[in-house]
Formats: structure tokens, sequence, C-alpha cells
């Protein structure tokens, strides 16, 4: 409980009512309100003769705006300097402060905190669809109010603290940014390493059994029966989806035949917007079928590991190769004359597997950073909460 007097929103705020014609040739900017405390911001900037009204009501620098429809998911919050003289639609009660007794500021980090939300809440009534904020039930709301001078000594207090989060926030997506280039940045330089000390050799010279899945199969689709690999199950970094899957009837033509998966082989995105990532079908995984936007690259792991061809056609030593090769420009794609010009160093197949190691414990290391940095994400995202809960129970 905050020991500083209560106050209802009435003795500090009146409604602004500065409505102003709507002329069809002069440029308007449109404000909305953003969700869960994050204020008010540009919706668009459109001529007067597209506006569907004579007039609007305009707003000024640190107004209070707050939505009638989502006030109860805490969209309010001041309008900003540069959103001064902009227009706004009745859904948005607008009102001014009285800086004698009430910062604009001090109200702004309060809309942020989940107590002025639940007011809020407490103050809109409808049905499940129409629920709207109560301009009388607002205002009657009361909230903590100490004077002027402590709300400033409060606004400068948590304006520094808040400055201190969003530095250590911007750290951490610098650190993200730093993790996610790391694997990149290893294979690239392993794979040009390699290519300095052995053959570089296409992957038409293992003879490699290349296809991609008949058209139309996706009419053939069933309930139960084996996998069927389209683009979209392909994800980034050689994962395949474990969700979403889609099912098909086995087929014993002899291009169905040759469309049916192997433990080691190569999938590769050949169409649209996805092309050129990779994944190795692994020995675990359900039978299946790729469909026509996927290819089967099938070499014999003898002569080449299939998760080091991973690792090199997922570095930008293999990216470029592939992505390079693209024709067409709505949909991009690849043929499969192209899957067979690939390129990579093959080292014996001992460093092959040395290769593979080493990059599998680099990835669970990144893995383990990444979660580590997720970790310290959520916990900036509470220390604001915090703050202001304690600033408003004047415990700053």
């Amino acid at each position: 409980m905050s020991r500083w007097p209560m106050v209802s929103l009435g003795e500090v705020l009146t409604k602004s009512e500065e409505w102003i014609q709507i002329h069809a040739d002069q440029r308007y900017k449109e404000v909305t309100v953003r969700l869960w405390g994050n204020g008010a911001v540009l919706r668009r900037q459109v001529l007067g003769a597209e506006i569907a009204a004579s007039s609007r009501l305009q707003v000024h620098a640190d107004q209070f705006i707050i939505s009638r429809i989502d006030a109860r998911n805490g969209a309010s919050g001041l309008i900003p300097q540069e959103l001064d003289g902009a227009v706004v639609t009745n859904d948005f009660p607008v009102f001014k402060p009285n800086p004698n007794k009430l910062q604009p500021k001090y109200l702004r980090w309060l809309s942020k905190t989940q107590r002025f939300i639940e007011l809020c809440k407490a103050a809109s009534e409808g049905t499940t669809n129409r629920v709207r904020l109560k301009e009388d039930r607002f205002l009657a709301t009361q909230i903590p109010l100490p004077p002027v001078r402590e709300q400033r000594r409060l606004i400068e207090r948590i304006d520094a603290l808040a400055a201190k989060v969003e530095e250590a926030r911007q750290l951490r997506q610098e650190a993200d940014h730093a993790a996610e280039a790391l694997m990149p940045s290893h294979t690239l330089n392993i794979f040009e390493e390699l290519a300095k000390n052995h053959l570089i050799r296409k992957f038409a010279e293992f003879e490699p059994h290349v296809t991609s899945g008949p058209r139309n199969w996706g009419q053939r689709t069933v309930d139960l029966g084996d996998r069927f690999y389209r683009a979209q199950d392909v994800l980034p970094k050689g994962r395949l989806a474990t969700s979403g899957k889609v099912f098909i009837e086995s087929s014993d033509t002899s291009q169905g035949t040759g469309a049916k998966l192997k433990p080691g082989d190569l999938m590769i995105v050949i169409t649209g917007a996805t092309v050129g990532r990779v994944a190795v079908y692994p020995a675990d995984s359900e039978p299946g079928y790729v469909s026509q936007h996927v290819a089967i690259c099938r070499i014999d792991p003898a002569r080449l590991n299939p998760s080091f061809a991973l690792q090199g056609l997922l570095s930008p030593y293999g990216q470029q190769q592939i992505l390079g090769q693209r024709y067409g420009q709505g949909k991009p794609g690849l043929n499969l004359t192209n899957i067979r010009n690939l390129r990579l160093p093959v080292p014996p197949l001992p460093v092959q597997e040395r290769v593979v190691e080493y990059l599998d414990r680099l990835e669970e290391r990144v893995q383990q950073l990444t979660s580590q940095q997720t970790g310290s994400s959520e916990e900036l995202d509470a220390i604001l909460p915090a703050i202001l809960d304690r600033g408003f129970r004047g415990e700053l």
C-alpha cells in the first residue's frame, strides 16, 4: 500500500474536447495506442479525403490518451512530442493533466503498472465483445499522488533505472547476435581452411541419387501413412519440424520409390521462399517421402559423411553456392543439376568425423549460451515492473 494520499483522476485530469474540421486536401497524423503500457504511436499519415469523418479530436504532447476498447489491456499512455497536433477518433478519449497537481510523466509511468491496468479493467463494462471504458468510472478511479516535488524526484529515479535496464537489454541483444553469428563464422573458417588442404569435389563425382517428389502428391494425403516432408518441414539450422505433420499413402511407382527417404539422405529445399534450407534425414525418424519442392541427395556415407556435408551446406561456404544458383524471381528455385554441382572440400573420413564432432560440441555450447541469455531476458523483463511497483508504493 502506498504511503501517499489517494486522489481521484477526475481531480487531476480534464477531458480534452479540441475538435477540428477535417479538410480533404490536408495531411493528418492518426494516433493509435499499443497494449500493455507501450504507449501512443503513429498509426498512419493520410489525406483528409481518406478520413471518414468531417471532424476529429486533436491531441497535443503530454496529454494522456486511453483506448475505450483496450484500456483493460493496458492501452494508454502520453502523447509524444512527435504526435503533437495529430488526430484521434472518439474511441480514444484524451485528458489534460493539471501540472500543478500531476506531472504527465508520473502518470505515464503509473499507467504501465499492473495495478493501473487492473483499475482500468474495473472501470470497463459490457458484454464479452463490447467491453468499453466508462469515463465516469475511470475519472472516479483513485491513484496514489505525492506532492509535485516528490513526483519529479520519482520520475528522475525511475527514468535512471529504466535507462540502465534498457542498456542491459541492448547488451543482451548484442550478445544474442554474437552467439547467432558464432556457428556460421566458425563453419566458414573451417571449410575455407579445408579447401586449402583438401580436394574440392562436386557431389556429381560421388554418383549420388538425386531426385525430388512427384507432382500433385499433396492430393494423396491421409490421416495415417508415411510422413510427407514438405518445404515447410525443413527448418533453419538443419532441423526438421516435429509438429504440423502431413502423411501420405505409400507409393510403389518408380518415381514414388525414388522419393522415399533413407537415413543419411540430404534434404534440400529447391522451391519457394525457403529455398536452400538443408537437413539430414535421421535414422530414428518415421518413414517418409519428399514433396516436389524438396530434393533428396543420397551419397555413399563411406565417401562423404552426411553430417559433414550438412555442416558444409549450412555454412556460408555452402549457402553461397546454393543461393547463387537460384533462378526465377517470383518463385525462386533450384534444379537437380544445381544439386549435383554443389562442391565441398572432402578430407578423409576420420577428418570429416572430427569436424562434425567439433561443430556439434560448439553448437551445444552456443545453445547453452542462448538458453542462459533467454533466462537473463526474462529477468530483465521482470525488473521494470518491479521498479514501478516499488516506486508507486513510495519505496524508491
